[in-house]
């Protein structure tokens, strides 16, 4: 609990606020921080040529892409690798081009709960997205200050407390762009802002780059499995349906005693299995595992510590997120055999059915998951020697892989894979040359956004450590915190 006395005559900073959240707050202290800065001080709204929010608008979803453009929310843009996600029709959705974000802008979370102020920096892999009301754009000016360095001072823990000092609302907190024009940033020297702008556009082409490989990779292993694409009637999925698509009504004989849902049992989801076993040779999910098959982290005890020097732990909600973070718990409680191996691959194994859900999506254990531990929602597999790693999360990945573990799912609310009908999954098995190039394009993909994200935290470490060396003494920075 954090405890802190204020005069009267701070009520001004607050507009005449009196919700404690904004007095007991870091932001204050990133504000008076500001004074000892030994450049000119500006305001964001001074360094950019916009800061704003994309405007309400009705949303009519298609299926087409042809018709349609991804719509991006505020969890898109913090995750590393999004999918194109809901369509907005082209026709039918008004001043289309506002939605629009382009490359080296500054994006910030501004509604909802836990994520609200967390920044993103655009690059190439968003250009034609659009983006919802709910993610401010600051556009900058980079005539006055490098969009890399922009982001960095916002993506910093003295610029994300100086965005809190700007929300308000308790059920749903909210940031207005007005506020964030009024943020005071420095005129860092152009050498300082240079260093770190170059540290960020590393950054952002290394993360292009590593989705890049990754979408190869799954292209190649479709074209060597001679796959096409599937289409939206090929399988069966929750959501909004066309009103041309055909139910789906089918007959089964022989029905086990495993599940009598007949999404368990459905006849596209069959159609698209023999489709693979007729063109390929294949071996079932159970037989592509090594010897301990599917298994997830034991139980331990969830102390949370303090401090830094525990363990975090990572749940299906952190997982996906470009920066993995989580829940700081102590170490003791740990066993090391819990934690992720590299080439691991784990499945997101509870959740809910909709297009846009976690659940039953693949992750690959590369550098940024290597030594974490994970919860155990999630479930864990390592492969033989036969099935490379890299080359299984690609196929789990693919939309092939991702409809058939879906369809094994069980529950309402939260649902789970059924793990006998998981491990009958088939897995086509190429030649060992090609395999074992996908499994090399996964891997360089993840080593590439993990050494993206290495020089982003680079660079803002470097902003934080100059923010901070201004402090004259530790006296100082106590009472600044008062």
């Amino acid at each position: 609990m954090k405890v802190d006395t204020v005069q009267s005559t701070e009520f001004s900073e607050g507009i005449e606020r009196l919700d404690a959240s904004f007095y007991v707050n870091d932001g204050r202290a990133a504000k008076k921080r500001m004074h000892l800065c030994p450049y000119e001080v500006e305001i964001i709204k001074d360094v950019s040529k916009g800061v704003f929010n994309g405007p309400r608008f009705k949303r009519t979803f298609v299926s087409n892409n042809e018709f349609g453009i991804p719509l991006w929310g505020i969890s898109d843009i913090l995750k590393s690798n999004p999918d194109d996600g809901k369509l907005i029709s082209k026709k039918h959705t008004r001043n289309i081009d506002g939605l629009l974000v382009k490359p080296n802008w500054t994006l910030i979370a501004c509604s909802g709960s836990g994520v609200i102020g967390a920044a993103a920096f655009s690059n190439e892999n968003f250009i034609g997205k659009a983006l919802s009301q709910h993610v401010i754009r600051v556009v900058p000016n980079e005539e006055k200050i490098k969009p890399g360095m922009l982001y960095a001072y916002l993506a910093s823990k003295h610029g994300f407390d100086l965005i809190s000092l700007g929300i308000y609302g308790t059920a749903i907190p909210e940031i207005e762009p007005s506020y964030v024009e009024t943020i005071p940033i420095p005129r860092f020297p152009e050498a300082f802002q240079n260093e770190v702008h170059d540290l960020m556009s590393e950054a952002a082409k290394l993360r292009v780059e590593g989705n890049r490989l990754l979408k190869e990779a799954q292209e190649q292993l479709l074209d060597a499995a001679y796959l096409p694409l599937l289409k939206q009637d090929e399988y069966e999925y929750f959501g909004a349906q066309p009103v041309d698509r055909e139910l789906s009504v089918f007959t089964i004989k022989n029905l086990d005693s495993v599940s009598i849902a007949a999404f368990n049992h459905s006849a596209r989801i069959g159609k698209i299995a023999q489709r693979i076993k007729e063109r390929n040779r294949t071996v079932s999910l159970y037989d592509s595992l090594s010897s301990t098959r599917i298994f997830s982290t034991g139980s331990f005890r969830r102390l949370e510590c303090p401090t830094e020097n525990g363990i975090q732990l990572v749940n299906q909600s952190d997982i996906f997120d470009y920066k993995i973070k989580g829940k700081n718990l102590y170490k003791r409680y740990v066993k090391n055999q819990d934690l992720v191996e590299y080439g691991e691959v784990l499945i997101a194994g509870v959740g809910s059915l909709g297009e846009n859900e976690a659940f039953c999506r693949a992750i690959f254990a590369g550098e940024d998951l290597t030594g974490r531990l994970v919860s155990g929602e999630f479930l864990r597999m390592k492969t033989c020697e036969e099935i490379p790693s890299g080359y299984l999360y690609a196929w789990l990945s693919t939309d092939y892989g991702f409809r058939m573990i879906r369809s094994t799912q069980a529950g309402t609310k939260l649902c789970r894979p059924i793990l006998k009908l998981l491990y009958e999954m088939p897995v086509p098995v190429l030649s060992e040359k090609v395999m074992y190039e996908i499994d090399e394009k996964v891997r360089e993909a993840h080593t590439k956004r993990y050494e993206g994200l290495t020089k982003e935290t680079k660079a803002i470490t470097i902003l934080e450590n100059e923010i901070y060396s201004w402090q004259p003494s530790k006296q100082m920075y106590t009472e600044m915190h008062r």
